[in-house]
C-alpha cells in the first residue's frame, strides 16, 4: 500500500429506534484495491443482499469491527449517547487505526482522530454504507437469536421496532430483560403495573 493513501474508516450504527435489544455500530476501512459493488445504505437493500454484502465486506476490507452498547447503557445514558459509545468502541476495535473517520449522521463521538459527520453518509460514502450493512446484519442476527430465547414477542420479525405486533405482545407478555425501560411504550407499561 502506498504511503500517500489515507486510511478512512466509515462508521454507522443500527438500532436506535427499537424498543428492545442493544444498539450496534460498525467501523469499516475498505480496501481500494478490492472494490465491492452494490454497497449502499443498509435500509435500501434487501435482507438477502445485505447478507451477501456483509460477507464480502468482512472478506475484502482492510479492517472492520462491530461493537455494541447494551440495553442497560441505553437506559442509563440515553440512546444518542449509547449510539456514540458503540461507535467509539467499533473504531477502537479496528485492527488498523484509521487516519480519518467519516460518521453517518449529524454528530461525531470523540475519537481522538480527525472525524466528520455526514448526513445521509450511508448512501453517499461506500465505507459508511459498508458500516451500516455490518451494523444492521449483526443486530438483526442478534434479534433473531433473542427471538429463540424470548418467543412470542416476534423479535425475529420486527427486530424490536415498535410494530403493532410487538406492542400487542408487550401488553400480553409484559416486559422482558431485553426491553429498553427508558423508551415510552415500555416505560408506560411498567408504570401502569
Amino acid at each position: 500500500m502506498s504511503e500517500s493513501v489515507i486510511l478512512v474508516a466509515g462508521v454507522d450504527e443500527a438500532g436506535r429506534g427499537p424498543l428492545a435489544g442493544p444498539v450496534s455500530a460498525a467501523a469499516v476501512i475498505l480496501d481500494p484495491a478490492r472494490p465491492i459493488v452494490g454497497i449502499n445504505d443498509s435500509k435500501k437493500l434487501s435482507a438477502s443482499r445485505r447478507a451477501i454484502l456483509d460477507r464480502e465486506i468482512r472478506e475484502r476490507s482492510l479492517a472492520w469491527a462491530v461493537a455494541w452498547a447494551t440495553v442497560e447503557e441505553i437506559d442509563r445514558i440515553n440512546i444518542l449517547q449509547a449510539s456514540l459509545l458503540a461507535m467509539q468502541r467499533a473504531v477502537a476495535a479496528l485492527a488498523i487505526q484509521p487516519q480519518r473517520i467519516l460518521v453517518d449522521g449529524n454528530r461525531c463521538p470523540e475519537f481522538g482522530l480527525e472525524a466528520q459527520a455526514i448526513i445521509g453518509g450511508d448512501g453517499l460514502i461506500p465505507a459508511i454504507g459498508a458500516a451500516s450493512i455490518l451494523a444492521k446484519v449483526a443486530r438483526d442476527r442478534l434479534m433473531e437469536h433473542m427471538d429463540l430465547d424470548f418467543p412470542g414477542y416476534g423479535f425475529a420479525l420486527h427486530k424490536g421496532y415498535p410494530t403493532r405486533v410487538h406492542l400487542a405482545a408487550l401488553r400480553t407478555l409484559g416486559v422482558c430483560p431485553h426491553h429498553r425501560r427508558s423508551f415510552g411504550p415500555v416505560r408506560t407499561l411498567i408504570e401502569s403495573n
